[in-house]
């Protein structure tokens, strides 16, 4: 880490400070009258498709994107870049196969698409439960990362209760975004982050670029050097191993991240806010354009961040990478007091800033939706509850739910707690995508397939991760000093997809077994009886 002036610092604090009431006041100003569930969960579907894709997009980009692929790529070069099409990918697969059914058959949550034809208190809990699985580790995941980020990018000292005061303000920061600003002004900050990332990001991927004199070739051979693996970089293997078992682990991963991403549930909530089908598909189009120009340039910026900083001063702040790009904007500004050390710095401390909270208030809002609206107002009042009390219920379970992720934040925050980004996106590739593709294509599936899928899928990926060797049994594990894994690989997405899809599809069967055994013995029932009936009046 170069140096870090009192000037760079406090031009950092103004610029966090101008992002903050700015994003608030914006919030505050675009909130949802009290009674009024679809500006608060839709925002009246009044966001045009460029600006809903925007948002769209904005939801998708997490700071896991942002920090960790970057980091990915500068320490593991080809599975990095494996890694960022297949986020990519994900998005387009949404688009194709998707996006159009999820907003014809949803109103506001998961549940509802999943209830559309499956009514019913268990449909709701499930997908509720479901969705808490889903957004929670990532919510714990985004916090417990900005402790460690924020007193780096402040230059504070890393203490336990430095990062736990960083903690309590981006998740206090998440609960104000989400329960004042609903959908609509949780878009206005998701647009406000897209435009300053892809902005910033531009900026310093043509600083990498000149410096190599817009040579790609020199650009790859100077990162093949800076990573200390020479050919090895441009190979697959460096991340995850390069045996059989590990290649296999690797293509688990990147098929559960290319299901698993866009099927998160907010994600899809997301969808929902678009006018109608033709918008969607609009909004899409955006959203993977947005989405798929933002990976090409994290490829750069990792791939600068290998060449100009190298693997051994990124791991040496951060084992797993995620300072690389802050790290490669203080080697691009020049001198570390010079003007332009400072303003390119402080620009990406402000990316870095904005998408996190950005990313942590899109996940409490599509929780505390979950709960007011599945649980609340149909599981436990059948429908019934009053648009005031929903929205009500909504907001004080935003602050519920943003308290337990900052307790649990800081919790884990000495842990390597990137394991529960992972867990996140098996649970959305086993549990939430058969369930959406079997509920929208499927004629056949039944209640207890739904049910099936919800419960089976998520639980096989929870069970399997936790005893898997991301979790114990290798140096790099949460658990470094443990050794109770039987599960070798680090994904679980290669046993619990066709796991999740297959319990469909078994419960969905069986459920036909069980209505046509019940509609033969009542057919044979009604024809006894009838007999009955006809030797009686005769």
């Amino acid at each position: 880490m170069t140096d870090f002036d009192s000037g760079s610092q406090a031009t950092v604090l103004v610029l966090f400070t101008a992002l903050v009431t700015v994003t608030l006041l914006m919030c505050v100003m675009t909130g949802p009258d009290r009674d009024d569930l679809t500006n608060f969960y839709t925002g009246y579907l009044s966001l045009t498709p460029f600006k809903n894709g925007l948002a769209i997009a904005g939801d998708y980009i997490s700071a896991a994107t942002v920090l960790s692929t970057s980091g990915i790529i500068a320490l593991a070069g080809y599975d990095g870049y494996v890694l960022t099409v297949s986020t990519a990918l994900s998005l387009v697969l949404l688009m194709f196969l998707l996006a159009e059914p999820l907003r014809n058959a949803g109103r506001f949550t998961m549940g509802d698409v999943l209830a559309r034809t499956m009514p019913g208190r268990a449909v709701r809990i499930a997908s509720c439960v479901v969705t808490l699985s889903a957004t929670l580790p990532f919510l714990v995941v985004q916090l417990s990362g900005a402790g460690s980020l924020l007193t780096f990018i402040l230059n504070i000292p890393h203490g336990a209760g430095a990062r736990t005061a960083c903690i309590v303000i981006v998740g206090s920061l998440m609960i104000i975004y989400a329960a004042l600003g609903g959908m609509r002004g949780t878009a206005l900050l998701q647009m406000i982050k897209i435009v300053i990332l892809l902005g910033t990001s531009v900026v310093v991927a043509a600083l990498v670029l000149h410096r190599f004199g817009w040579n790609p070739g020199d650009l790859l051979r100077a990162a093949q050097h800076g990573s200390g693996t020479g050919p090895a970089f441009l190979q697959q293997g460096l991340q995850l191993g390069t045996s059989a078992g590990d290649r296999l682990d690797f293509v688990g991963l990147q098929i559960t991240v290319v299901l698993g991403v866009a099927c998160l549930p907010h994600i899809t909530m997301r969808l929902y806010s678009a006018q109608d089908a033709p918008a969607v598909r609009r909004s899409m189009s955006w959203a993977v354009g947005t989405v798929t120009t933002f990976c090409l340039l994290v490829i750069i910026l990792g791939t600068g961040a290998a060449a100009l900083v190298g693997s051994r001063s990124i791991t040496a702040v951060d084992p797993h990478g995620r300072t690389a790009v802050l790290m490669l904007s203080q080697v691009l500004g020049g001198a570390p007091a010079s003007a332009g050390a400072t303003i390119l710095y402080s620009a990406v401390a402000g990316m870095v800033f904005i998408t996190l909270l950005s990313s942590v208030a899109g996940m409490t809002l599509a929780a505390a939706s979950s709960l007011a609206h599945d649980l609340f107002a149909h599981a436990a009042r059948r429908g019934q509850a009053e648009p005031r009390t929903e929205m009500t219920v909504a907001a004080w379970t935003s602050v519920a739910v943003g308290t337990v992720a900052i307790g649990l934040a800081t919790l884990v925050q000495k842990w390597d707690v990137g394991v529960l980004t992972t867990l996140a996106v098996c649970i959305g590739a086993s549990a939430v995508a058969p369930a959406l593709t079997y509920s929208l294509f499927w004629r056949g599936f039944t209640r207890t397939g739904l049910l099936a899928t919800l419960y089976g899928g998520t639980a096989c990926a929870l069970v399997l991760m936790i005893f898997s060797k991301a979790v114990s049994g290798t140096s790099s594990a949460v658990f470094p000093n443990a050794d109770f894994h039987w599960f070798p690989m680090q994904s679980t997405g290669l046993v619990s997809i066709p796991f999740g899809y297959l319990a469909g599809w078994l419960g969905s069967r069986l459920d036909h077994r069980r209505r046509a055994a019940d509609s033969r013995e009542s057919r044979l029932l009604y024809e006894g009886s009838e007999e009955r009936l006809l030797a009686a009046a005769e």
